[in-house]
């Protein structure tokens, strides 16, 4: 079982940086996989970035690559996702998730945050 809390979201100019915290409890989570989602009001969930258990291999959606940046600290049993650039269409709830491999399908996730809003005014 893996117990995961977001943080770090809020409302930021267009421009402007947020980093977001996954904190996990539990499990071991150097073991497992980390990705995170987004959901805006009235629109499907989508993906954001994903980093394999080792922290080795990154992987990023296109609307997200170059401005987004996947990390994990083992020690700290955190993944962040920093957010530089932001636009009025990253605004979403964000999600990170827990599973066995590195996936941009939610579907390979057990584990789910709660998540955390992330607002970008223009």
């Amino acid at each position: 079982q893996v117990q995961l809390v977001e943080s770090g979201g809020g409302l930021v100019q267009a421009g402007g940086s947020l980093r977001l915290s996954c904190a996990a409890s539990g499990r071991t989570f150097s073991n497992v996989a980390v990705g995170w989602f987004r959901q805006a009001p009235g629109k499907e969930r989508t993906y954001v970035a994903a980093i394999s258990a080792s922290g080795a291999v990154t992987h990023y959606a296109d609307s997200t690559k170059g401005r987004f940046t996947i990390s994990r600290d083992s020690a700290k049993n955190t993944v962040y996702l920093q957010m530089n650039s932001l636009k009025p269409e990253d605004t979403a709830v964000y999600c990170c998730a827990a599973g066995a491999i590195r996936s941009s399908d939610p579907q390979q996730y057990n584990y789910w945050g709660q998540g955390t809003q992330v607002t970008v005014s223009s």
